[in-house]
């Protein structure tokens, strides 16, 4: 079976598709700016590199959510909840940890299947 790869770099790519399964690499959003505007910048990242592999948030199957601060599960989640009113809710987890720099408080992984 063909793995496609987009968007590659030396170290990653932000999505790869494997048969009818897209994986997404983690998305973050502005560094330093609130919770609310890093989830919307991370979610519409998601919503254009799903459309780039073929599907949209239709075909979410699993999403992963990193917090900075557990503390902002309920400002993170009232754009999340914006964000996929009127579509199939997927399987999600969300937790606390240290992200990659001082300023991300949202990290976002999908994984889809393809439309």
């Amino acid at each position: 079976m063909t793995i496609t790869r987009i968007d590659q770099g030396a170290r990653m790519s932000e999505a790869v598709i494997h048969g009818d399964t897209i994986y997404l690499a983690g998305q973050v959003g502005e560094e330093g700016a609130s919770v609310t505007e890093q989830t919307k910048t991370t979610l519409a990242e998601i919503e254009a590199l799903l459309e780039k592999t073929g599907s949209s948030k239709d075909h979410l199957l699993m999403a992963t959510i990193w917090l900075a601060d557990i503390a902002d599960f309920e400002e993170m989640n009232a754009v999340w909840d914006a964000w996929i009113a009127g579509h199939p809710a997927p399987a999600r987890a969300t937790s606390e940890g240290k992200l990659a720099a001082p300023g991300y408080k949202v990290e976002i992984i999908v994984t889809a299947a393809r439309a």
